[in-house]
């Protein structure tokens, strides 16, 4: 019976450190987890609000293209010269960069002299 008494009051530690411990791992978990996947959500999600016609795109099956049309939640991609595809804007991975208004009308003009 005295083994059990020892055992009880050694037992009987304070809960402040173990909360501590599970807050700081929580804090942590956040920080290094949540926080930085809500940041490239919201990226991602801007990224996608503001593509528009002339931008070179990637898309997330490896594809290279140039938006030739938007309208709501779908884009027609140009792969080629008068090759072009519909896509789902979530389809899109990255942007690239933005064709410059004058590089699309000499591609146009070289494409009809040939």
């Amino acid at each position: 019976m005295g083994f059990l008494q020892a055992q009880g009051t050694q037992g009987q530690t304070s809960l402040l450190p173990t909360l501590v411990v599970w807050a700081l791992l929580l804090v942590m978990f956040y920080v290094l987890l949540i926080r930085p996947q809500q940041q490239q959500q919201k990226r991602r999600k801007e990224m996608l609000s503001k593509l528009r016609k002339g931008d070179r795109v990637v898309t997330v099956g490896g594809l290279h293209a140039t938006i030739a049309d938007v309208q709501d939640d779908v884009l027609t991609l140009e792969l080629a010269p008068n090759l072009r595809v519909r896509a789902d804007r979530a389809a899109v991975a990255s942007v690239r960069g933005r064709r410059a208004e004058g590089e699309g009308k000499e591609r146009e003009a070289k494409a009809k002299s040939s």
